[in-house]
């Protein structure tokens, strides 16, 4: 065993600009979503696994969002263990802020520049080259191992890796590893649930001369949102596992997810995403639609926060309220197996155990966990992400490729 983690480490060192080759040209692939058309960062895939002669196959119920599924065994049964990465990336914006070319792949004082180099271009490369590396050893291997590199993920869409988690059950596995930008300091064995809610006020309008014809669709959203911020103070009852796996760590939640996370994990989030209401400043605006981004902690339900913001919408009549997309707050146990094996990993990689936490932002990992399959996520720290000048360490990819290579490959060696 010891021979095979060493093999897979040298194979890394030595492949250090091979991979950082297929990193630059990935990133200059443009794949921004929306719009979501990924086909030529998946060209970019596709010429290196079968240059490689690596298997794989194309699933795209959206012709331009295509999905790679890799499968192969080890030379006895076993394990089965499942990588995840995506492929499309954050618009750019009008580019303006950039000092970079947002689609160059620069490389500048040991780090990579580009828009989506980040999340999760590097991640998903290092997938790629952790499924080539354990192809490599699967004459030694017990079990099967999946390379998943998905579109359509930025914008929670259905023609990635919702689709084939719900089409393609062979794809679940025992265990699913994610490469999203966490931070290195800190395993991601949980995420909060995303729950989007849309209000539309409406009033009959009228000229801006005559407010007392009509009440002002704009003046009631805004009551209601001032309203809504009683979401923020809900009960959460926290998993006991997974309060204790947060206990005494808030200094590493602000320092992986900004000063200030700490407080707001365990709590719902609300941000008023768009307010959408009147014509034109000498109309009294008849109609106005405000979007709802909130994430429900672990330990209370979606329907929970839905019953609580109804609530509050029935206190103003002109206003009704429509749930566009909910997801539940899922966990894997911070102590399962494959957990300790990331930190034992990455304590012997470099000299610290990063503690499992719950996640802000979503990921595909969720989906696994929808499916009952552990989930866990170990990536680069994030970067610039949805910013100008994005960027990677690139000794911290190299550190996740490694950590997550050495991970699978012990997970599928143990005696079980």
């Amino acid at each position: 065993m010891d021979d095979l983690r060493k093999r897979v480490l040298s194979w890394i060192d030595e492949d250090r600009e091979v991979f950082l080759d297929f990193l630059g040209n990935f990133v200059r692939a443009k794949s921004p979503n929306p719009p979501g058309d990924t086909l030529e960062a998946a060209k970019v895939i596709e010429d290196f696994l079968t240059e490689r002669q690596l298997p794989y196959r194309i699933i795209a119920p959206n012709k331009v969002m295509p999905n790679f599924v890799g499968t192969f065994d080890g030379a006895n049964p076993g394990r089965h263990v499942v990588f995840n990465g995506h492929i499309d990336v954050f618009p750019v914006g009008d580019g303006g802020t950039w000092t970079q070319d947002p689609w160059g792949g620069a490389i500048v004082d040991g780090k990579m520049y580009g828009r989506g180099v980040n999340d999760m271009k590097s991640g998903t490369a290092s997938v790629i080259f952790a499924f080539m590396y354990l192809h490599r050893l699967r004459d030694h291997l017990r079990g099967r191992v999946t390379m998943t590199a998905v579109s359509d993920e930025e914008t929670f869409g259905p023609d990635g890796a919702r689709y084939l988690i719900e089409h393609n059950p062979e794809i679940h596995g025992d265990i699913c590893l994610s490469t999203e930008p966490t931070g290195i300091h800190s395993v991601r064995s949980a995420e909060k649930g995303p729950l989007w809610l849309k209000f539309t006020v409406r009033t009959p309008g009228a000229h801006g001369a005559y407010p007392h014809k009509s009440q002002n669709a704009n003046e009631i959203a805004a009551r209601l949102i001032l309203a809504l911020d009683e979401l923020r103070n809900m009960d959460v009852q926290t998993p006991a596992h997974i309060a204790r796996a947060l206990e005494g760590v808030e200094d590493v939640i602000d320092k992986v997810a900004s000063p200030g996370a700490s407080k707001v994990l365990q709590k719902v989030s609300l941000n008023i995403g768009t307010v959408n209401g009147g014509v034109k400043q000498n109309m009294l605006p008849g109609v106005c639609v405000v979007t709802a981004d909130i994430r429900v902690p672990v330990g209370l339900s979606p329907d929970a926060v839905i019953a609580r913001a109804q609530s509050i919408v029935d206190r103003f009549p002109e206003a009704e309220m429509e749930v566009i997309g909910r997801q539940e707050p899922l966990w894997s146990d911070p102590n399962h197996e494959m957990c300790k094996l990331i930190q034992r990993n990455v304590q012997e990689l470099a000299g610290f155990t990063p503690p499992a936490i719950v996640s802000l932002p979503g990921t595909d990992a969720r989906l696994w966990r929808g499916k009952g399959v552990p989930a866990f996520v170990y990536g680069v720290t994030p970067f610039n992400v949805a910013m100008a000048d994005e960027y990677v360490d690139i000794e911290e990819v190299f550190h996740v490729l490694k950590t997550h290579t050495l991970s699978a490959l012990d997970f599928l060696m143990a005696e079980k």
